[in-house]
């Protein structure tokens, strides 16, 4: 079993969030691991709801903020649902994924997992008027 890092990055490098999830094991698809970060952040959001959610992909109903999301009242979310949204960004290039030093472009492509491995998040902001 490993550790893996997950980290928030803007397109020019500016790193906006990290945090780790131990007893990974050492192979995983991108898909699995995408379902996993959304499975932390929701778990650690739903342990004390509040109006403000940190995470990959915005819920339903919620403004996005900086940094973060404001929901409409403080609730529990769906980390199902939360991430099924985070598969369709990925796949409508909202962000993409690095894991090391190279691009992972599929969903079903297997990422290596060493021991305090990272995967980046490149959030992908949409240009205004384009």
């Amino acid at each position: 079993m490993a550790t893996v890092t997950f980290r928030d990055e803007t397109a020019t490098g500016r790193a906006l969030a990290a945090f780790d999830v131990a007893g990974v094991p050492e192979r995983m698809t991108l898909r699995e691991l995408i379902r996993l970060r959304v499975r932390e952040e929701v778990a650690r959001h739903n342990a004390g709801p509040g109006d403000r959610f940190q995470g990959l992909v915005r819920p339903d109903d919620a403004e996005v903020e900086l940094n973060g999301y404001r929901l409409r009242r403080p609730r529990q979310l769906d980390w199902e649902r939360q991430a099924e949204v985070a598969e369709r960004a990925f796949l409508r290039n909202g962000f993409f994924v690095l894991a090391g030093d190279r691009q992972v472009e599929e969903l079903d492509e297997v990422v290596e997992i060493g021991d305090g491995a990272g995967l980046v998040f490149v959030r992908l902001v949409p240009l205004a008027g384009g």
